[in-house]
């Protein structure tokens, strides 16, 4: 039995009094491409956030690479090997292109991901290397965010929102990307609301409602069950 290299148990978390996650459970394998997929302000973010130490949880286990990581801050699940691409990009504007990924660098295991490696699957950025984070197109900044948490060499890649206001070109650059980070073998959980290529990216998919995960499968399942996408995800 392959043991996961993520795997979140009964995860309960609040804001202030408002209880957000009911019990939150989902597990990532090896190399594994997953989704958590649901509607705005249903604990998607939240349970990223608690997963990398942003917010801390009210009860239930996180484990990552078979280490209880539940009570660690963030430095240091990122420096055991989880990478985010957080919400709204968050990269330096004030530094350049790269600087924002050395910022970052991390030799990590296999030291796979370095300048060149990034600039080989994002050759924008090669292009954008002096310019500042501030001066690049949205797209050119998300593609900034991803390749800043590669540097790190994670063994997990988190994306959340990963194309969230991009363009229909720009998004398929990001899903061209993202089908080359799966085919290294880098695990990979992805936030997002465009279903048709995640249904074509992903090995098995969670549905988030209102703090609890309420359906999981693979790509053909959920393919076979649109009204699962149009009750859940509120797109058809």
């Amino acid at each position: 039995m392959t043991v996961p290299i993520l795997s979140v148990k009964d995860v309960c978390a609040s804001y202030d009094i408002s209880r957000v996650l009911f019990g939150v459970s989902f597990d990532i394998s090896p190399g594994q491409f997953v989704t958590l997929l649901g509607r705005n302000g249903m604990g998607r973010t939240t349970s990223v956030n608690s997963l990398m130490g942003l917010h801390r949880i009210d009860s239930g286990s996180i484990q990552f690479q078979g280490r209880d990581v539940t009570t660690w801050r963030p430095h240091q699940i990122a420096r055991l090997g989880v990478g985010l691409v957080p919400e709204g990009r968050h990269i330096f504007g004030n530094l350049t292109v790269k600087e924002n990924l050395l910022a970052s660098a991390r030799a990590g295991k296999d030291g796979r991901w370095n300048l060149d490696a990034v600039y080989r699957l994002f050759p924008r950025l090669a292009e954008r290397a002096s310019n500042m984070g501030s001066n690049l197109s949205g797209g050119e900044q998300q593609m900034l965010a991803i390749g800043r948490a590669l540097m790190t060499n994670p063994s997990l890649l988190v994306l959340d929102e990963a194309t969230e206001g991009l363009a229909p070109k720009v998004r398929g650059e990001i899903w061209r990307c993202l089908n080359e980070l799966k085919k290294t073998g880098l695990s990979i959980l992805v936030i997002d609301k465009n279903i048709s290529p995640l249904l074509l990216l992903a090995d098995r998919h969670y549905i988030i409602e209102k703090g609890l995960i309420v359906w999981s499968g693979s790509s053909d399942e959920l393919r076979a069950n649109p009204s699962l996408i149009e009750s859940y995800v509120g797109v058809q």
